[in-house]
């Protein structure tokens, strides 16, 4: 069986190193292909959120005041997750904002996150860019909400997931492809990805 936890975060902005915070996640269980569980909650930053994202996610400070603290939801996300690795496009942001929330809380990361983004950059060279939007549009894949929310975003996220890991298992055994292989291929120079298939082959 793979499980994978496939998460998304909304912030008041880029960079927890200069005091943003997450105003909410949503994680979704992707287990052989299936979307089987889910966590979704607003978070209190601490902190007014920025009107420019406010206007991208939709998440106000009104929503958001009487939401349960980021130590709350953290407690509850670790929980939830357990052992389970994560999947996130554009990993290194949702990591970071991860740790940092971890953190703050008393708890740390037990799982290495593998990139969306990335191994979408090496399987699909020919899109016109890899945002999530745009990978939905072309693949044709279900639209389960609005962008920019946490929940939408890990849902449409696990969909392109298990679409790359169909794609995978036809050019490569099934049995290979995991949460270890999609480490190592996200790594690999996008030109030399077709021999590294070969090669794990």
């Amino acid at each position: 069986m793979k499980t994978f936890a496939v998460i998304d975060f909304e912030t008041t902005g880029l960079s927890p190193d200069m005091g943003d915070r997450a105003t909410e996640v949503g994680v979704v269980i992707l287990s052989d292909g299936q979307i089987v569980d889910s966590y979704q909650s607003l978070i209190n930053p601490g902190r007014a959120i920025p009107a420019f994202v406010q206007e991208l996610t939709g998440i106000s400070n009104g929503m958001v005041r009487n939401a349960p603290d980021g130590a709350t939801v953290m407690q509850a996300l670790h929980a939830f997750v357990g052992d389970i690795p994560f999947i996130a496009h554009n990993a290194s942001f949702d990591a970071k904002f991860l740790d940092a929330e971890y953190a703050r809380a008393g708890l740390r990361r037990r799982t290495e996150f593998a990139c969306s983004l990335l191994l979408a950059r090496r399987m699909y060279p020919d899109m016109p860019n890899h945002k999530l939007e745009t990978l939905v549009r072309y693949l044709s894949l279900p639209v389960t909400g609005a962008y920019h929310r946490a929940l939408a975003d890990a849902e449409m996220t696990a969909h392109l997931l298990a679409r790359m890991l169909t794609d995978l298992e036809q050019q490569m055994d099934a049995e290979l492809v995991c949460h270890a292989t999609l480490n190592q291929l996200q790594r690999v120079p996008k030109k030399t990805f077709a021999d590294a298939i070969a090669r794990i082959m």
